[in-house]
This record gives structure tokens, sequence and C-alpha cells, in this order.
């Protein structure tokens, strides 16, 4: 059993208790304490990338009691993948709120904590009902922290997400109590084979609990029709805030593709076929949407926010042609994207910053400080955010389209992901003429320019472009990924070696 497997859960839980309980200490102890535990998070992240690319399952029973019946953490290259991705996400995050943000409001640095700690358990938990309790972790932290600093836009776009994802939560209990009643378990191993080899008679009721799954794991995800609360509620946040909550909806993408993959996919009629069947469709009209609401946001914040939901709806598209080519393009995309929205999100509060007026609206026809170096940064950014060559978005999207190319609903999804990019490189061309290109209006001294964030920043965006110098081993990583996903029957013999047999018996 491997110990270090629960470190990523334990180390911020502690960090975020002690300095609840320890909030008395100079602010600047706070920060070095919560900065010193998100870079342990980073190893830790680089380990689980080392021990989970041999292929072999690392598990971790709590109380060494035996799965299904204990508490069971496991390791694989994709949660391996999504610790290391929320990791680097998360530092820079961190960094950047220190520069002033983490003061405007109480427990900021706890709650950052708290709401990592609820990341990294979703990611390697082996069971549904702590998979629960690792969302509502999540959840819990990222409603203080989506109000942190205050404000009537915060209160009001705060009261929305409380609303949706309190409903969400409760159709989460409703689908996991239908499932312990038909088959004892919540154990995802066990789940499947139990799903599998259910009676015909149970099917009406299994097929009923993984919709209301979807739509559980759809509105973390936001998907159309369940993602009208995230442009506001985004937008509304402090930029590291805002740029942290650019992984939540991976969470969803994460749970969709764990869940109807290993406990929905086993057996001679998967359960999860209408789930792909409801996806496909639903998936290209949420990247339609983010396109169009990209090319009508009022501001920088809400186009972003509009980024995430193409995003969304690219990897949902993706995943949804369910091969190995179209899984291992997608989690690159996942990387691309993730890092991107962040990095957008951070850049929408510099350049407000060095505005007199109108912070990041597009409304607002105001004089902008140092121009040339953030017009530079605004373009890098805005091409890779596009995904034009040399960054990460473009070998991302070309993998997509190559992977799609000999799938029957392959052409639909080209036609709406490169009519989505060109509203992209339409919305971002006319907000760099609109701040950049066409002279201030007045004249004004530049006010300072906080060296630190712009570093912050500049790394983020230059990362996307290493992304895409490694291409070749990080595409390796990613198909051996997609392998491992496809092969569910692995998972199981590895949660439950005694149960090889049956879990090959079940295989389609």
């Amino acid at each position: 059993m491997n110990h270090a497997l629960i470190l990523p859960i334990l180390l911020p839980l502690i960090t975020g208790a002690s300095l609840l309980l320890l909030y008395r200490l100079p602010f600047g102890v706070q920060r070095l304490a919560g900065i010193a535990s998100t870079l342990g998070l980073a190893l830790l992240g680089a380990w689980a990338l080392g021990a989970a690319g041999s292929g072999e399952y690392q598990l971790y029973h709590a109380g060494d009691w035996p799965a299904p019946y204990g508490i069971v953490l496991i390791l694989d290259r994709l949660s391996a993948l999504m610790l290391a991705l929320t990791a680097i996400l998360g530092l820079g995050c961190l960094l950047y709120a220190s520069r002033g943000i983490d003061r405007r409001g109480a427990h900021f640095h706890a709650l950052f904590q708290f709401q990592l700690a609820g990341l990294n358990g979703a990611f390697l938990t082996g069971d549904l009902f702590n998979l629960f309790v690792f969302f509502e972790i999540l959840l819990i932290a990222s409603y203080a922290l989506l109000l942190h600093g205050g404000g009537r836009a915060r209160s009001r776009a705060g009261l929305h997400y409380v609303i949706i994802n309190l409903v969400g939560s409760a159709l989460f209990l409703i689908a996991l109590g239908t499932l312990y009643g038909l088959t004892g378990t919540l154990n995802m191993a066990d789940l499947a084979l139990e799903v599998a080899a259910a009676p015909p008679g149970d099917a009406p009721l299994l097929a009923a609990a993984s919709m209301v799954l979807l739509v559980v794991f759809g509105i973390k995800a936001a998907i159309l029709p369940l993602l009208f609360w995230l442009p506001r509620a985004y937008s509304a946040s402090s930029a590291p805030v805002a740029a942290l909550f650019a992984i939540m909806t991976k969470v969803g993408i994460y749970a969709i593709l764990r869940v109807f993959l290993l406990v929905f996919g086993l057996g001679e009629a998967p359960v999860n076929a209408a789930a792909w069947q409801w996806l496909w469709p639903l998936a290209l009209l949420t990247l339609a949407l983010g396109g169009v609401g990209v090319l009508g946001s009022d501001s920088l914040r809400t186009l972003t926010a509009y980024l995430v939901i193409i995003s969304v709806g690219t990897l949902l598209a993706t995943l949804s042609l369910v091969t190995p080519a179209t899984l291992s393009a997608a989690l690159f995309y996942l990387i691309h994207s993730t890092g991107m929205a962040a990095a957008f999100f951070l850049l929408a509060d510099l350049l407000g910053q060095q505005r007199e007026e109108g912070y990041d609206r597009f409304s607002v026809v105001a004089p902008m400080g140092h121009r040339t170096l953030l017009g530079s940064l605004f373009f890098l950014a805005a091409i890779a955010a596009v995904g034009l060559p040399p960054f990460a978005g473009f070998v991302s999207k070309v993998w997509i389209l190559q992977a799609s190319a000999n799938e029957p609903r392959g052409l639909w999804l080209w036609g709406v992901l490169l009519t989505a990019a060109l509203l992209t490189l339409i919305a971002v061309s006319r907000t760099g003429s609109r701040w950049f290109w066409r002279p201030d209006p007045a004249s004004a001294a530049a006010r300072p320019l906080d060296r630190g964030c712009l570093a912050i920043v500049c790394a983020m965006v230059a990362l996307n472009g290493v992304l895409a110098a490694l291409g070749e081993p990080v595409m390796a990583y990613l198909a051996l990924t997609a392998e491992q996903l496809m092969t569910p029957q692995a998972y199981i013999a590895a949660m439950l070696p005694e149960t090889l047999a049956l879990a090959t018996e079940v295989a389609p």
C-alpha cells in the first residue's frame, strides 16, 4: 500500500485547517504556508506522473480495509495527469493572489487549500460516495472563494452558483441511493461488475440513475442547457479565483470519463450507450453557444468565461466519439484549454489595472498604460487561445481533427469547431484593436505595473508554448492514458484482484 497517495489530500487539508485555527498568524506567514503547501502538491504531482507512467495502478486503503468495503484511493495515468495540472495551475493562481488580492477578505489561503484538497480527492477516489464528498468539499470552498472580497455582483452570481450546485448535489444523492439499492455497493470497480451482471428487470432503473449522474456531472462541467450560471459566476470572481475555477469544469468531464467508461461500460449492452448519444448533440450545441458568447461578450472576463464553455463543448464532443485516438486528443486539448483560460483571467485583471476606467469592459474607451508590452503579451495569449501556431492550441486542434476525420460524425465536429475558432479569432482581434491599436483618447501617465503579476502571466503563456514543444512525449503519455481508460478490466483487477476472472467474463 502506497501511503504517499493520500498526501495530495492530506497536505492541503492539514494546511487549511491549521490556517483556520491559527488565523491570528501574521499574514505573511499564512501566505508562505499556503505557497509551501501548493509547491508540495506540485512535487507530488510530478511524483504521481512518474508513479503512474509505468501503467501500474497505485492503491491506498484507508484503515487497511480492503475494497469494496473500505475507502480506496487509486492512481492511474489520468488521475496523475489531473493532479499535476491542478497543482501547477493552483501554484500560479496562488502566487498571483499573493500580490495583494488575498488581502481583500478573510481566510483566503485556508479556503484555497480546501479547494485543492477537494479537487485532488475527486481525482483519486475509487468510489462514488467519496466522489460526492469531495465534490462537496470543493464546492463549499468555491462558494466562499467566489464571494471573497464582497460586492453586489459577486453576491448575486454566488447565489445562482449555490442554488444550481445544491440541486446538483441533491440529484447526486438520489442517483447514489438508486445505485446502492440496486447493487449494494458504491465502489466503482465493484459497481461496474454489479451493473454488468444486473438482471434485465433492473436495466431501466440503472439507465435512469446513469442519466441522473450525467445531469449532475453536466452541471459541474457546464454543458448546455446547464451552463448559464458559469459566465456570471466566473466573471464576477476575483482573477486568481476565476483562474483556479478553470479546472472546475474539468472535474465534471473527469467524472463523466471515469464513471461512464468504467461503471457503465461493461457488459453486452453497456448502460453508457444512451449517455454518449445525448452527449454528442449537447456538446456541439455547447461549443456553438460558446462561440456566439465569445463574440457577444461585453468584457474580457466574460469572453474568457465563454472560452471555458467552448473548451467544454470541444472536449465532450471529442470524447463522445469514444475511440482511443479521440480520447488522447481530447486530453491534450484539456491541458491546453485549462491553462490558457486561467492565463486569460489573470491577463484580464492585469490589463484592467492599467486602464484609467472601465476595468476590462469593452464598452468603455480609456487610456491603457504600458501598451506596447501588454499589447504584445495579449497578442501571444490570443493566438494561443485561438489555436494558432506555434502554441499548443494548434497542436491539440489538429490532433482532434485528425482523430475525428474517419468518424462518421467527424465532419460535424470539424464544422462547429472551426467556426467557433473563427468567432474567437474575431472577438480577440476586435479586443486587441480597441485596446492597443487605436490611439488613446487622452494621454495619461502609465500606472505602476506589478512585475510579479506580469511574470506569472508570461510564465503561464510560455508554458503553453513548452507544451507544444514537448508535444511528442506528452502525446505518447496521453495515448497510453486513453488505452488505459478504454480497458476498465485492468482497473477492476487492480482494485479487486480476486474478481479478475469475472471482469474478463463480463467484458464486451
